[in-house]
């Protein structure tokens, strides 16, 4: 993780990840905060463990990581999203008031983020822990070099008076 992009969204990742886990638990406890309130608890809770160690995946650099959090928050929140505008257009503000806007507003910032880490993670060309550096390999693994700089090391003899 070299890039500082990564780590904002890595970041991001974490604060949405402890912001749900805030819900999860208030909804457990029949209190919405700001109106936020989970969509399915039981999935919710999957939906946690699933994001840690996809969290961890992407810190590790691993497309699959990315890969299993945009599936896994795409299915969970892309629902929400298509539900909430298809009430939106048809109640023409009938059953909409300021939980549903929130709602819809988490479920779109729960579908970028995912977005935004897939594509940092394919547009990334660094993505393993040791890559190949051609500006400086050739000196650090080129053994001729070596050996040159050995024998001519060895017939400096400089006298010191």
């Amino acid at each position: 993780m070299k890039n500082f992009s990564t780590w904002m969204l890595v970041m991001f990742m974490i604060m949405f990840w402890v912001f749900r886990i805030i819900v999860a638990v208030a909804g457990q406890l029949n209190f919405s905060i700001g109106g936020f309130e989970p969509l399915n608890q039981q999935m919710e809770v999957i939906l946690l463990f699933v994001a840690l160690v996809c969290i961890l995946l992407v810190v590790k650099r691993k497309i699959v990581g990315g890969l299993i959090y945009l599936v896994a928050y795409g299915m969970y929140f892309g629902v929400d999203i298509v539900n909430h505008i298809q009430t939106l257009t048809t109640a023409m503000d009938l059953n909409a008031d300021i939980n549903m806007y929130a709602n819809l507003f988490m479920s779109v910032i729960g579908m970028i983020l995912p977005i935004a880490v897939m594509i940092d993670l394919i547009a990334d060309k660094n993505r393993k822990n040791n890559p190949k550096d051609k500006k400086t390999d050739w000196f650090y693994t080129n053994e001729q070099y070596d050996r040159k700089l050995d024998e001519r090391a060895d017939k400096n003899n400089y006298r010191t008076l």
